[in-house]
């Protein structure tokens, strides 16, 4: 017996120092944290669980038969957030450059695997130099199984994967697959095919960071949500973020007690729309006013700025926030704000939480470079998951809702539950002076008689009555009463139920 504790102890020991403690030092001397160093940070203290700590690698090929470390570059296991049950995975670049062998991701998708049957969010800590080359197509197998469990997965436990090094090639396709994707400033990058083969066949000559970079992710492509300075705060904001959501897809989403009353009223928001409807104003300002505390988790912030989303909480219930932002691109539709917003909508949808949208919306871009780039088919996917969303779902009309764009933004035709707008919302097919110049066009040499048509259009459009006669709008409100009025419709609505009709999927146009 005494043999096998000391074996045993042995195991661990060579487990926990990874690749050595000179391949540790190097991790540290780069700015970045080891796997398990990360763990500790991200669970509460004491509740980590590890899983197959005593696995090693197959391969006999290259040498690697003599060169086995027990756990094969990858810690995995279950743990706690703030209370609550979250599965992971932490590769360990010090083990083989975190490269993914067979039995590497035959422990990932065990996790995942268990994650499903008890119900619980997966959290990904990726730091991996690619598939072993020492194991051929037994690697890239491996990768195929955890894309498989990505995809069985989705919608029915949160993803996050947190981007600490590097992830290329088919390795990126497991994170993009996921809910939230997290990066490192200068210490991560993604990428299907790294600076030297760019340069090879484009002879473009571009720098890791440059190409897949945190930066470049979260504000050129839009595949990244976050990123942030470093392994702390990354893991931190990770922290807070799980605290927005559910467990699974058959929860409802954690309330935290606030003592922020739910009939808070804010003067100032009455005051917060110009008077000139061409003048901007931050839309962010009216959602921090309205939310708990003040307390708004945005996502994507530096990507597609013309519109906003991010997860808030009302009377302590989580919600998810979507609203255009007049003080970027006048708050148009654009292909890249209808993709980030309808990515967050479906998700939004799948785990049970409220949507509430604000609205100030002049139309979708109009422009050679977004008809040719799809324009029609990447709106009709904000417009696609709206309409299929079951959760409850409030509306608030704040100034502009024209044309196509006001159907998209989770009108009372796409099955929005309570659809409010402030007192000098328009709601209109276009604005006065585009609508004037089509319907009067006759008129257009004399600027006086137009002037007056446009003042006619305005009387008779520029105001939320015409919608509110037709039952489209549910009632027209004071801004300054918005918190309150929001919260009543969530309590209202937390019972709500309605099913779509039966089908194996939609086809929503990608």
């Amino acid at each position: 017996m005494q043999d096998i504790l000391e074996q045993l102890e042995k195991k661990r020991a060579l487990a926990h120092l990874g690749g050595g403690q000179k391949r540790i030092d190097a991790q540290h001397k780069k700015g970045k944290l080891t796997a398990r160093e990360r763990l500790e940070l991200l669970l509460d203290d004491g509740t980590f669980e590890e899983w197959d700590m005593f696995v090693e690698h197959r391969s006999v090929d290259f040498g690697m038969a003599d060169n086995k470390i027990p756990g094969d570059g990858v810690v995995t296991g279950y743990g706690m957030i703030n209370g609550r049950l979250v599965f992971v995975f932490s590769q360990d670049f010090t083990v083989f450059g975190g490269a993914l062998s067979e039995a590497h991701a035959e422990k990932i998708c065990k996790v995942m695997d268990q994650a499903m049957k008890v119900g619980a969010p997966v959290i990904g800590l990726n730091d991996s130099g690619g598939a072993r080359i020492q194991e051929g197509v037994a690697s890239l197998g491996g990768y195929a199984d955890v894309f498989q469990r990505n995809v069985m997965a989705s919608g029915v436990v949160p993803q996050i994967s947190m981007i600490m090094g590097p992830c290329a090639g088919g390795a990126v396709y497991s994170p993009a697959m996921t809910d939230f994707i997290f990066m490192v400033k200068d210490s991560s990058y993604m990428f299907v095919t790294g600076p030297e083969v760019v340069k090879t066949v484009t002879h473009e000559e571009v720098t890791a960071e440059e190409l897949g970079g945190g930066i470049t992710h979260t504000t050129r492509s839009g595949v990244a949500d976050l990123a942030f300075e470093n392994d702390v705060e990354a893991l931190m904001m990770l922290r807070r973020l799980y605290n927005y959501l559910p467990l699974n897809n058959r929860e409802k989403p954690p309330v935290r007690p606030s003592n922020d009353p739910a009939d808070r009223q804010d003067m100032s928001l009455d005051t917060l729309v110009p008077e000139n409807p061409n003048k901007p104003y931050d839309m962010k300002e009216l959602i921090t006013k309205t939310v708990d505390d003040g307390d708004f988790f945005e996502i994507q912030p530096e990507y597609a700025k013309n519109i906003v989303v991010g997860f808030a909480r009302m009377e302590g219930q989580t919600v998810g926030i979507v609203a255009n932002q007049p003080l970027v691109l006048a708050g148009c539709l654009d292909i890249k704000s209808s993709i980030k917003a309808a990515r967050f909508v479906r998700f939004c949808d799948a785990f049970n939480i409220p949507v509430v949208t604000f609205v100030d919306v002049p139309g979708f871009m109009p422009g050679t470079s977004q008809e040719y780039g799809g324009i029609i088919k990447h709106g009709a996917k904000l417009l696609y998951a709206y309409a299929e969303c079951t959760v409850p779902k409030i509306t608030v009309i704040t100034r502009k809702a024209y044309g196509g764009a006001y159907d998209v933004m989770s009108s009372k035709h796409l099955r929005g539950d309570v659809n409010f707008a402030w007192p000098n919302a328009e709601i209109a097919v276009m604005g006065a002076k585009g609508a004037v110049e089509i319907i009067f066009r006759e008129d257009k040499s004399d600027p006086a008689k137009l002037a007056a048509r446009e003042a006619e259009y305005k009387a008779r459009f520029a105001n939320p009555f015409v919608a509110g006669a037709r039952g489209f709008i549910d009632d027209v409100i004071l801004p300054h009463e918005t918190r309150k009025r929001i919260c009543r419709s969530l309590v209202m609505l937390k019972d709500k139920k309605l099913d779509n009709p039966w089908r194996k999927h939609g086809n929503i146009p990608l």
